[in-house]
């Protein structure tokens, strides 16, 4: 028997499937008028099926050209979303007085850039590094979306027990292979993550997963007081010499 033909699916989710827009991007594009399938406009909560032709108009792409993408170092005390216990979050730093000087991008700051952007993940109020704030809703998608595995790289200071100096010294060996594989935080086995002394007080962890606070979480289980934590780096973009407080645009040929 031939296979099933697939069930058609929501018109927003094939195209955020396409890697056209997000699912967000989509619904706006469709009210607009501005998506045809099958060389008719489309309406809302339209279903498709593979062999549907959608076609945006010129006017969706151009919008989303001006779209930016925002590379952040964020301090300490910032949160990463919301306001929360009366911590500030890290867009508030986003603004032409912050914007790093040596900025390759052409991009020249607007406010109507702050419209719409948001955290394409999280790092926690005690943590610096790498933030990634967009506009556009492919990037959401590629880097916290529900099938990402992006990794994400971070250097970690930690003390063991009352040993601060040199800890790597004293930690066990096996401890540090349950850190690549082998502990569960909130009832679920982690993915593996690449663990590797980059120095004696100081661990390299590359992860494809970012539960909440998971990098802590995962030092207290084997012993490890975590005393600074920066994230250097997201898929293929790095940190750099972005300086603390200070933001960037992602530019035109990086990917992540």
């Amino acid at each position: 028997m031939p296979d099933a033909a697939p069930e058609p699916i929501r018109l927003n989710k094939r195209m955020a499937e396409l890697g056209l827009c997000s699912r967000r991007e989509a619904d706006e594009w469709i009210a607009q008028g501005w998506v045809k399938v099958n060389g008719r406009v489309a309406e809302m909560g339209l279903k498709v099926g593979p062999a549907d032709r959608i076609e945006v108009e010129r006017r969706a792409q151009e919008r989303q050209q001006q779209q930016v993408t925002i590379l952040l170092h964020k301090p300490v005390g910032y949160v990463s979303g919301q306001a929360e216990d009366g911590h500030e979050p890290a867009v508030v730093l986003v603004n032409a007085r912050t914007h790093w000087r040596e900025d390759p991008s052409r991009h020249r700051f607007a406010p109507q850039q702050l419209r719409g952007l948001a955290p394409a993940g999280r790092l926690d109020i005690d943590s610096v590094g790498l933030l990634v704030l967009t506009q556009d809703g492919r990037v959401a998608r590629q880097l916290i979306g529900e099938d990402s595995g992006m990794e994400k790289e971070y250097l970690v200071r930690v003390s063991y027990g009352h040993v601060t100096q040199n800890p790597q010294a004293a930690f066990p060996r096996e401890q540090l292979q349950r850190l690549r594989h082998g502990l569960s935080l909130d009832g679920q086995a982690l993915k593996p993550a690449r663990v590797d002394w980059q120095n004696p007080e100081q661990l390299r962890f590359v992860l494809t997963e970012g539960k909440k606070r998971q990098i802590r979480r995962m030092c207290e289980l084997v012993g490890l007081q975590v005393v600074g934590l920066k994230r250097i780096r997201i898929g293929r973009v790095m940190l750099g010499r972005l300086p603390v407080g200070q933001w960037r645009y992602l530019g035109a040929d990086e990917r992540f």
